[in-house]
């Protein structure tokens, strides 16, 4: 009963901003509750206080005790919904698929059932000796993608 009832008062929450949405919940045995919200322009300690007050402050603690963490996905939390893709566009994320293929390269586009990401690799030239410079292209279909993270580069 108490998980059903944060769930729909986090799908109020989400109505009211709905810029955010809710990656995952989970909720233990001695009720509390976890739950790892995402937004198109990011995250802030704000937005985590808000969605924990739509919840907190309409549940009463004398009826049942819980606790309530809200976090943002983070920057190395692999991507789980297509909606997250679009804000990484430019980005450079690293998509392994089911067939166990991975590549890194920049998001360059989302479309409505997958991802186009770019990068430059080396190969042999087609006549003589040596390599040379190719820009690659890969479109996975959400379907087809496993694991995709944001890979985070430190200059």
């Amino acid at each position: 009963m108490l998980k059903e009832k944060a769930l729909e008062l986090l799908n109020e929450a989400f109505e009211e901003r709905p810029d955010l949405y809710l990656i995952d919940f989970k909720m233990g045995s001695s009720n509390d509750m976890k739950v790892i919200i995402d937004g198109d322009n990011g995250v802030t300690l704000a937005d985590c206080v808000f969605v924990s007050r739509a919840v907190e402050h309409n549940l009463d603690r004398d009826e049942v005790d819980f606790s309530i963490e809200v976090t943002s996905a983070g920057a190395t939390t692999p991507l789980e919904l297509p909606r997250q893709y679009k804000k990484n566009i430019g980005r450079t994320l690293e998509i392994t698929d089911r067939e166990k293929r991975s590549e890194t390269g920049e998001l360059i586009s989302v479309q409505e059932n997958g991802v186009t990401i770019k990068w430059k690799a080396r190969v042999p030239k087609t006549v003589g000796k040596g390599k040379m410079t190719v820009e690659k292209e890969w479109s996975p279909s959400f379907e087809e993608i496993k694991k995709a993270k944001v890979v985070i580069k430190f200059n």
